[in-house]
């Protein structure tokens, strides 16, 4: 079967080749999701500046919900410092150092921010810290008291300089440079004492804080060849307290708990991907062995007339089909684990990865592609060749030069529901106006495509019969033959407009579906954000604690409130079953209502204190989280809270579904220090000119407005819209290569028809422009076809999330796509004919 399937393979190459081309960019495209989904599980990050230390004890930064994967958490949660002493006194174990980190920046003699650590929030620590580095190199000594500090190297400050530090929020006070660290992850050591008050950890006085009497986390030193026993002993002491204790390559989770939601991150990325992949792929490759296998039903039918079965038949083409697959996987799961590589790059230079998050490379997204591709080629070649096998033999003789009268019933049917379905899946963003509701209309629109391509034979043959119809008597010959063939030719004819019909929907939908809710959220941002001006001071790790009153006291400054981010996790009920979210949340307090208007619509800001919450309307409606609810979170450092819902608000796209009051959140992040202050002036240009001399005059301190910039447009636009895009580039890529493909192949498998014509005494010329006319058809239904199937669902999308029956978007990506459409179909068709009428008929026919 094998030698048979590769002779059919070698006489039939140009239409295999878009086979080929269908195999290896689904087969990258998949493998490319596979290695996404596998370093979301797998990669870790290198352990920094723990790198020193042999066993590391840390709380678990992440949240277990039942029946589904773990989501981060990326605030520090903290570990008691009395373990600290227990660990150490443990056999094997040769320093226990409980390390704390806190923002700390160092300012240079001019008052500019010195390099100090990769991150601001947590570059301070205590001297002990030293000891889990890996390999320091050290010059000076240890700092002793409160007015010495080591520095990194990458500071450039030599042993015996004095420098200011703005430490955890206060004033910048002055240290004499005692050590100079050169590690991996050095930041800013002070005494162990000075540390621990300044990090509000000493429990005592000045050092009391919410977090008093804790560490970050604990790193253990231990003998040589220790390492798993001590750790299995650790083991035992923390068993039940919800700490964890790492070794290894997983220490560098314990160095940064962020890096949990970037993992996370492309669980979802490759999630979402796979899906609308998994679909293109399937479509493609189906489409690309329905135009092979069709020019091949006079061999399969004389097959039959000889004595094969229906199974053997089956069993040839899907034999065939997985030769030539067979081929193309190879370089097309090379090519995966390249755009992979890429991609990593793309979402680390856009901020959505750390730099040092590598991929986890393996074979298992090859295997998985493998079996995939594998399934989806065999199911379509026997799907394809299931009517010619299943026909008596001479009537498959008989049908394999033409197309049957009529469509599939069954097919027709299943196209117009799916369609159907479509429509009703439209109906997403009216009722849901968040990210969810919105993915919702792309799905919707490939769904109708596929529709398409199962009723298009029906639809096509209907409307070329209509059309052939109405022809004038005078009609020109060509324009005759091009009608002609459209309406028995409809099967042929439908293969070809829907990939192009998908790819037009595929297009305007997943463009506009992102590019409209971020109007929708620039909208709700804009109109909610009532300050002119935004402070922030991001190298100093959060802002200095007299900043706020500084502002309030800048000439022209009617209001100043600050405000927060964090994370938190959203329990709550979805059709009797528990549900969790892992979200953004605000954090703001009673006196923002001056500066932020979130659209309330019940209850009100001015009661956002204590264990309390505003949550957006469409939380409200569909979590049971109505005002005077309670609301059960999670914190963005793992500890749960019970909060009473105070407001509720509009504009939750562009604030989020739920809002924290301070109160709440103090004591729950990595920094308790604000993050910005929004500041709304009366509009003049001296208190635009106070606010930047303020900024000026304090180090690391920033001023900027709040209003879009003019001149960079893309600046705000949120890093994963970039990703989106970029992806819509490559799926559009792969799927206009796979329609080239699948054109020239349809066309040069015409060869035979083209020379019966010319025989008959049709012109080279006459044969032209009646090409030209079918490449005028295809593309005109293709477009007519996308533009309708994605009219509705990106009409209710616009209504949804913009309250107009049209989406936001770049009005010039309709005529580019209409041109991309057209040239396509020209190309694609005009040049196989140019070259079968470069052979003579009678060879054609022969060769046929």
């Amino acid at each position: 079967m094998l030698y048979l399937a590769w002779r059919m393979a070698a006489h039939r190459v140009t239409a295999l080749l878009a086979v080929a081309c269908a195999v290896l960019g689904g087969a990258a495209l998949i493998t490319t999701t596979g290695v996404l989904a596998e370093s979301g599980l797998r990669s870790q990050l290198p352990p920094g500046r723990l790198g020193g230390a042999d066993v590391v004890v840390a709380a678990d930064q992440e949240f277990h919900p039942r029946g589904d994967l773990p989501i981060a958490l990326p605030e520090r949660a903290t570990v008691p410092d009395r373990l600290v002493d227990r660990l150490a006194a443990l056999p094997g174990v040769t320093a226990a150092v409980g390390d704390i980190g806190f923002p700390a920046a160092l300012v240079g003699a001019r008052g500019q921010v010195l390099a100090s650590a990769d991150d601001p929030r947590t570059a301070g620590h205590g001297w002990s810290s030293t000891k889990l580095l890996a390999d320091p190199r050290v010059t000076g000594r240890a700092p002793s008291g409160a007015g010495e500090v080591a520095v990194t190297a990458a500071a450039g400050v030599a042993v015996g300089a004095r420098v200011e530090v703005v430490a955890n929020g206060r004033p910048a006070t002055a240290y004499r440079v005692s050590a100079v660290v050169d590690a991996p992850g050095a930041g800013v050591y002070f005494a162990d004492g000075t540390a621990s008050r300044l990090a509000g950890r000493g429990g005592d006085g000045d050092g009391d804080g919410p977090r008093a009497g804790t560490v970050d986390l604990i790193g253990l030193r231990v003998d040589d060849g220790a390492g798993e026993r001590v750790a299995s002993a650790v083991r035992e002491q923390v068993a039940g307290t919800g700490l964890e204790v790492v070794t290894g390559a997983d220490r560098g989770e314990a160095v940064e708990p962020g890096v949990g939601s970037a993992r996370s991150l492309l669980i979802l990325l490759a999630g979402s991907l796979a899906g609308i992949v998994l679909l293109i792929t399937g479509f493609v490759v189906a489409g690309a062995l329905g135009v092979t296998i069709a020019g091949q039903r006079r061999d399969l039918a004389l097959m039959r007339a000889v004595g094969a079965t229906p199974k053997q038949i089956r069993r040839l083409a899907a034999a065939q089909s997985s030769v030539v697959a067979a081929v193309a996987l190879v370089p097309g799961v090379a090519l995966g684990y390249l755009l992979a590589g890429r991609f990593r790059e793309l979402l680390a230079g856009r901020g959505v990865l750390p730099d040092e998050l590598p991929l986890a490379l393996s074979p298992l997204p090859a295997l998985a592609t493998l079996l995939l591709v594998a399934a989806a080629v065999q199911l379509s070649a026997r799907c394809a060749a299931w009517r010619t096998s299943r026909r008596p033999a001479t009537e498959a003789v008989a049908e394999s030069r033409s197309e049957p009268r009529r469509p599939s019933r069954v097919r027709t049917g299943a196209g117009l529901l799916l369609m159907l379905g479509a429509c009703v899946l439209s109906a997403a963003p009216l009722m849901s106006r968040t990210v969810l509701g919105a993915s919702a209309t792309s799905i919707a629109g490939i769904l109708a495509a596929i529709g398409l391509a199962l009723s298009g034979p029906a639809l096509v043959q209907r409307a070329g019969a209509a059309a052939a119809g109405r022809l004038r008597p005078g009609v020109a010959a060509p324009t005759w033959l091009a009608l002609a063939n459209v309406r028995d030719h409809a099967l042929r004819l439908a293969g070809v407009i829907s990939p192009l019909a998908m790819a037009v929907v595929f297009v305007l939908t997943y463009t506009f579906a992102q590019t409209t809710v971020l109007a929708a959220t620039s909208d709700d941002t804009r109109g909610g954000t009532l300050a002119q001006y935004e402070v922030t001071a991001p190298a100093l790790g959060g802002l200095p604690a007299d900043t706020l009153p500084a502002v309030r006291e800048v000439p022209g400054v009617r209001a100043a409130a600050p405000v927060g981010t964090t994370t938190v996790v959203w329990e709550y009920e979805e059709f009797g079953e528990p549900a969790a979210e892992s979200a953004s949340a605000m954090v703001l307090g009673p006196d923002t209502g001056d500066v932020v208007d979130l659209g309330v619509t019940e209850g009100g800001l001015d009661r956002l204190t204590g264990a309390a919450v505003a949550v957006s309307g469409e939380a409200a409606r569909t979590r049971g989280a109505g005002l005077g609810e309670r609301v059960r979170l999670v914190l963005g450092d793992g500890t749960e809270v019970d909060a009473r819902v105070v407001a509720v608000y509009d504009r939750g796209l562009g604030f989020g579904p739920v809002v924290l009051s301070r109160e709440l959140a103090a004591g729950h992040t990595t920094t308790d220090l604000d993050q910005s202050v929004l500041v709304r002036t009366d509009g003049t240009d001296a208190a635009a000119r106070g606010l930047t001399a303020l900024a000026a005059d304090r180090a690391g301190l920033a001023v900027a407005s709040t209003a879009p910039d003019a001149d960079s447009p893309g600046a705000d636009t949120p890093p994963e819209v970039w990703v989106n895009l970029a992806t819509v580039v490559v799926l559009l890529g792969y799927l206009l290569l796979s329609i080239a493909n699948k054109l020239v192949a349809a066309t040069a498998q015409r060869r035979a028809e083209i020379a019966a014509l010319r025989l008959v005494g049709t012109t080279p010329r006459q044969v032209r422009a009646m090409m030209r006319r079918e490449a005028a058809v295809v593309a005109a239904a293709a477009l007519v076809s996308g533009l309708l199937l994605s009219a509705l669902p990106l009409a209710l999308l616009g209504q949804g999330f913009l309250g107009r029956p049209w989406p936001a978007g770049p009005a010039w990506l309709l005529p580019a796509v209409a041109a991309t459409v057209v040239l396509t179909a020209y190309v694609t068709i005009e040049l196989p004919t140019r070259h079968a009428l470069r052979t003579p008929p009678a060879d054609a026919l022969r060769a046929a």
